[in-house]
C-alpha cells in the first residue's frame, strides 16, 4: 500500500498567518452524526436482530469482536458512505466509532480489520479454518417483512407491493457472470419488494433469467408472514410489463391478492385503441398540448398463454407528433378503480419505488466483487439493512422536518458526516461537536423524536 510520507501540508496565507494543516489532530472523527443511527439501532433493535440470523463457529473465548459488533460496524460505515473493506483499516481506530459499536473500552480496542469482515463476508457454512460465520438466509428475509409489520401500530386498510428488478454491473470473473444486452454489460439482476419505503425483499440473481423469475416464490414467503399477522388485510401487486405472466397473475387470482401489471405493446392491443388513439391526435392538433383518452376492455392472449379474459386499461396518448400507447392489466374492478384513476393515481404511483431503489445504490448495493453468490447476497442484505437504518431514523426522527423526504445521501451529508472531538474519561464519552454546525436544532430535534 503506497503510503503518504508528508505529514504536514502548508496552504496560502489568511491575512497575515500562514495556514498550516496535519494529520494530528488525535481523537477527532468525521461522522458525529453516527450517534442518531446509534440512537435508531436502540430504538429498533434491528442490528441486534440481524445478527441472530448468524451462526458463529469461532471459539467464544477467542473471540474479540462478537458478530453483533461485526456487523454494527459494517453497516454503521455504509451509512456513513464508506463503501470499501479497506476503508476499515483507518476507520478501525476511530474512537466514535468504537463506542457505538459496543467496544467496552474505546481508544484501547480497535474495531475489526478488513480481513477479519471479509472473512465473515466470505463464510458460506462448509467447515473452514478461517471462515466460520455463516448466515440463514430465510430468518433474514423473515426480519424484513418482520420490521414492515412493526411498524404499523394499527392493521392498514391496504398493502400495496411493488415488485421491480434493476443491473447492478460487475467487471470480475464473479460466479453467476452473465452479459445482459439489455443493459449492455455483464450484470447481476437483483429482485427486490417494497411495501412502501420499506425493504421486504433483496434477491441477488444472475442476469441470464427472465426478469420475473422466482418472483411467484416470493410473493407467496411474503403474503404468508403478513397475513399470519393480518388475516383479512387487502393486498395489491403492483409491476411493470416484465411481471406481466400468466404464473403470477393467477397465483395472485388464488389467493386473493389483486394486482396491476405493465403490458407490452403488440398490433393486437394497438388495434383496439385506433379509434382513441386518433381521438387524441385531432384533441394534440387542436390544442398543441398532448392528449390522453382511457379506455378499457376484456382482453386475453391470441397464443391462449393467459387462463382467462382479463380486465385491460389502456391510455391513448398523444404527444410531440407521436402516438404513445400504454396498457396496464389488472384484477380489480371497475367499480372501485375507474380506468383513468387507475392508471394515473394507482399504476403510476410505482414508480416512487424507482427512489427507493436509486437509495440502494447510494449505500453500495451493487458493490458486489466477491466471488461468489453467497458473499455477494450478504453484501447486499448489509446495505438493505444500513438503508433500513436511515430509513428508521428519517421515518422517526425526521418527521415533520426540512429533512422528512430527503434521500439517503443528503440526510448522509448534512446530518450523519458531522466533525466531533472526542474525549474518553473513566464514566462518559464526551462527543465534542462544532458550535458552528448550521443544524443543531434540527440534530436536537431528531433526537427527541427518536427518544418519545
Amino acid at each position: 500500500m503506497t503510503e503518504c510520507s508528508e505529514l504536514r501540508f502548508t496552504f496560502a496565507t489568511a491575512g497575515r498567518r500562514e495556514m498550516v494543516a496535519e494529520f494530528q489532530g488525535g481523537a477527532i472523527s468525521s461522522d458525529g452524526g453516527v450517534l442518531l443511527l446509534h440512537e435508531t439501532e436502540r430504538r429498533l433493535k434491528l442490528l441486534e436482530r440481524f445478527s441472530q440470523c448468524f451462526l458463529d463457529g469461532r471459539k467464544p473465548a477467542l473471540v474479540e469482536h462478537p458478530i453483533e459488533q461485526l456487523l454494527k460496524q459494517r453497516v454503521y460505515a455504509l451509512a456513513l458512505g464508506y463503501e470499501d473493506l479497506n476503508d476499515h483499516e483507518q476507520l478501525r481506530n476511530d474512537v466514535l466509532l468504537q463506542a457505538v459499536v459496543g467496544k467496552r473500552e474505546p481508544e484501547q480496542e480497535t474495531l475489526a480489520g478488513k480481513s477479519t469482515l471479509n472473512r465473515m463476508e466470505l463464510g458460506d457454512g462448509k467447515p473452514d479454518r478461517y471462515k466460520k460465520i455463516t448466515f440463514w438466509r430465510d430468518a433474514i428475509d423473515d426480519l424484513l417483512v418482520d420490521v414492515f409489520i412493526e411498524a404499523h401500530a394499527a392493521v392498514p386498510a391496504e398493502v400495496v407491493l411493488d415488485i421491480d428488478t434493476t443491473d447492478m454491473a460487475i467487471h470480475g470473473q464473479q460466479e453467476g457472470r452473465f452479459y445482459h444486452g439489455f443493459y449492455d454489460h455483464y450484470c447481476y439482476l437483483p429482485l427486490y419488494v417494497f411495501a412502501g419505503e420499506y425493504v421486504l425483499c433483496a434477491r441477488l440473481r444472475p442476469s441470464n433469467i427472465d426478469p420475473s423469475a422466482g418472483s411467484r416464490k416470493e410473493m407467496e414467503r411474503i403474503v404468508k408472514r403478513i397475513r399470519a399477522r393480518w388475516p383479512e388485510v387487502k393486498i395489491v401487486l403492483r409491476a411493470d410489463s416484465g411481471f406481466c405472466r400468466e404464473e403470477l397473475m393467477a397465483w395472485c387470482e388464488a389467493n386473493r391478492v389483486d394486482y396491476v401489471f405493465g403490458m407490452a405493446r403488440n398490433a393486437v392491443l394497438e388495434k383496439k385503441v385506433a379509434e382513441p388513439l386518433e381521438q387524441a391526435r385531432q384533441h394534440c392538433e387542436q390544442t398543441q398540448r398532448p392528449a390522453r383518452v382511457f379506455v378499457e376492455f376484456e382482453h386475453e392472449t391470441v397464443s391462449g398463454t393467459w387462463s382467462r379474459r382479463r380486465r385491460v386499461v389502456a391510455k391513448a396518448e398523444y404527444m410531440e407528433g407521436k402516438a404513445n400507447p400504454r396498457f396496464v392489466v389488472t384484477s380489480l374492478q371497475a367499480e372501485t378503480w375507474a380506468a383513468r384513476r387507475l392508471y394515473e393515481d394507482l399504476y403510476c404511483a410505482r414508480g416512487e419505488m424507482e427512489n427507493r431503489i436509486k437509495e440502494q445504490f447510494m449505500l453500495f448495493a451493487d458493490r458486489v466483487s466477491a466471488a461468489t453468490m453467497r458473499a455477494n447476497q450478504l453484501r447486499l442484505y448489509l446495505s438493505v439493512m444500513a438503508y433500513s437504518l436511515v430509513c428508521g431514523l428519517r421515518r422517526l426522527g425526521l418527521k415533520a422536518t426540512q429533512l422528512a423526504q430527503a434521500q439517503m445521501s443528503t440526510i448522509r451529508l448534512r446530518l450523519l458526516k458531522l466533525g466531533a472531538e472526542i474525549r474518553v474519561t473513566v464514566r462518559k464519552v464526551w462527543v465534542q461537536m462544532s458550535s458552528s454546525f448550521p443544524l443543531q436544532d434540527l440534530f436536537a430535534q431528531a433526537l427527541q423524536q427518536l427518544r418519545c
